[in-house]
C-alpha cells in the first residue's frame, strides 16, 4: 500500500472525518468537447492498488481501475460542463462548476471535500485545494481515473459524429492533425469557439497541451 497516498485522508480520519470526498476535473486544455469532473467517496480505510494521477497511467490501466472504483466506491458524482457553457463563463468558471454538480451529484452527502488544484468550488462542505493532488492523495487521484474515463468515452461518441476531427485519438486537444481539420473543414458544434479563435484567424499556435499523447 502507498502510505504517502493516503496521507491527507488518514489526517482526516485521526480527526474523526469519515466522508471523505475526493474531487478533480479533466479537459480544461481541449479545444473541443466538454469539462468533466468527478467526486468519490471511498469507505474509511479503503484502498486500491495501482490508482495514482489519471494522466500517468495508460488508457488500458485507466480502464481497468475505473471498473475496480466504481465498484469499490460507496458512491461518486459526476459533473458536465458543456462546450457552450465554457463560451459563455470562462474556462475557469466552468471547471468549479463541474465540480459543483459532481458534489451535488453524490448520494452521500460528504464530511469534507479533497479538491485537486488551488481553487475551491461553491459548496456547503468544509474542503481543502491541493495543488497537484492527483498525484498525492488517493482519493483525488480516484476522481481523476473516474473523470477521465467518463471524458473519454463521450470523446469517442463524438468521434462517431464528428470523425473528421479525429476526436477518437486526440480526445479534443490542439493535436496538428485536429488543428488542420479546424482550418480546413471550420468548428462543429462541440468546439469551443472562444478556443479555437486563433486558429480560425490563421495565426500561429503552439500545438500540444499534453506531452504523452499515447495518454491522450
Amino acid at each position: 500500500m502507498n502510505n504517502n497516498l493516503l496521507k491527507f485522508e488518514k489526517n482526516l480520519w485521526d480527526n474523526g472525518i469519515k466522508l471523505i470526498a475526493g474531487i478533480d476535473e479533466v479537459g480544461r486544455g481541449p479545444i473541443a468537447g466538454p469539462v468533466v469532473s468527478s467526486a468519490v467517496i471511498f469507505e474509511k480505510g479503503e484502498y486500491i492498488d495501482g490508482v495514482n494521477d489519471s494522466k500517468k497511467l495508460t488508457p488500458l490501466k485507466r480502464e481497468k481501475l475505473y471498473e475496480i472504483i466504481i465498484k469499490k466506491a460507496l458512491c461518486y458524482g459526476i459533473g458536465i460542463v458543456s462546450e457552450k457553457d465554457i463560451d459563455k463563463i470562462n474556462i475557469l468558471n466552468a471547471a468549479l462548476l463541474s465540480m459543483k454538480k459532481a458534489v451535488e451529484n453524490l448520494k452521500i452527502k460528504p464530511e469534507f471535500l479533497l479538491i485537486d488544484g488551488n481553487k475551491i468550488p461553491d459548496t456547503p462542505y468544509s474542503s481543502k485545494a491541493i495543488i497537484k493532488g492527483d498525484s498525492l492523495s488517493f482519493s483525488i487521484a480516484s476522481a481523476s481515473i473516474i473523470a477521465k474515463v467518463t471524458r473519454d468515452r463521450l470523446m469517442l461518441d463524438y468521434h462517431d459524429i464528428y470523425p473528421i476531427y479525429l476526436f477518437s485519438k486526440n480526445k479534443g486537444y490542439a493535436t496538428r492533425e485536429h488543428i488542420t481539420a479546424v482550418k480546413k473543414e471550420g468548428l462543429c458544434p462541440i468546439h469551443r469557439k472562444t478556443f479555437c479563435r486563433r486558429i480560425l484567424a490563421d495565426e500561429q499556435i503552439e500545438v500540444g497541451f499534453v506531452k504523452n499523447y499515447d495518454n491522450i
